[in-house]
């Protein structure tokens, strides 16, 4: 369990940071080289490498989590990442996306002063996230427009293909909170990013296995945040204490 984190990267993190970056970049600019794998073999990667690496990322940046200046640099990101996509830089533009979207996230978490409401948050954007992807916004855009999806959606390249699968922005946006949310009120972090990586590797399994063209990944992520703390949410929630800081 632990607190607030102090909003500094230490040598270690940015040393990290920089590998994975690198290594999901690089992943994205060369997979169309690699020689192709059988579907199984494309769910073993996605599931067991590219988003573990992914969510990693969300993990070393949440010492910034509560940082001053957080809205400009989540800005110029976003720039810069615009930026990217008109130069047809793919690579970066993929990466850049996933901090600029951990950043929008963290402001996010400033909205929620009770941890409460961040519960409540959990409990009812399955639900939601579900009948958007069944007929709603989601639907709509992964099905009519999918240039559009592609272009917000943060995107891993098939080995020896050129399709992508994609994971929505409100999926790295929640995770980021979920996990920030453990952060700021001392629940369990690390159990909290392993039950929620490993809910949306299972989530990807089963549209495979049921021959589906997608399920929701929001579900696994709110459920993997609540199963992980569960007694402790409990806990609070019976008798709530003073806000960490």
């Amino acid at each position: 369990m632990v607190g607030r984190a102090a909003p500094v990267l230490t040598p270690r993190r940015w040393l990290a940071l920089g590998v994975l970056s690198a290594a999901l970049a690089g992943w994205d600019a060369l997979a169309g080289v690699l020689p192709d794998v059988s579907r199984w073999g494309d769910v073993a990667v996605l599931a067991g490498i590219l988003i573990p690496a992914m969510f990693a990322v969300t993990w070393l940046l949440l010492p910034l989590a509560r940082a001053r200046g957080l809205l400009v640099l989540t800005i110029a990101l976003g720039v810069l990442a615009l930026m990217l996509d008109i130069a047809g830089a793919d690579a970066l533009f993929n990466v850049t996306k996933l901090v600029a979207y951990t950043f929008a996230a963290f402001l996010f978490l400033e909205l929620f002063l009770e941890l409460s409401w961040v519960v409540l948050v959990a409990v009812l954007i399955p639900w939601v996230d579900a009948l958007s992807v069944w007929r709603g916004p989601t639907k709509v855009v992964v099905e009519e427009k999918p240039g559009l999806f592609e272009a917000i959606a943060i995107g891993f390249r098939l080995a020896g293909e050129n399709d992508r699968v994609g994971i929505g922005p409100p999926d790295v946006l929640f995770f980021a909170l979920f996990l920030a949310t453990a952060a700021r009120f001392r629940l369990r972090v690390g159990w909290t990013w392993a039950a929620m990586t490993l809910l949306i590797g299972l989530t990807l399994v089963l549209t495979v296995a049921l021959d589906l063209t997608g399920l929701p990944a929001l579900p696994a992520i709110a459920i993997g945040f609540l199963l992980a703390n569960a007694d402790l949410l409990w806990r609070s929630l019976r008798h709530p204490a003073p806000q960490a800081d």
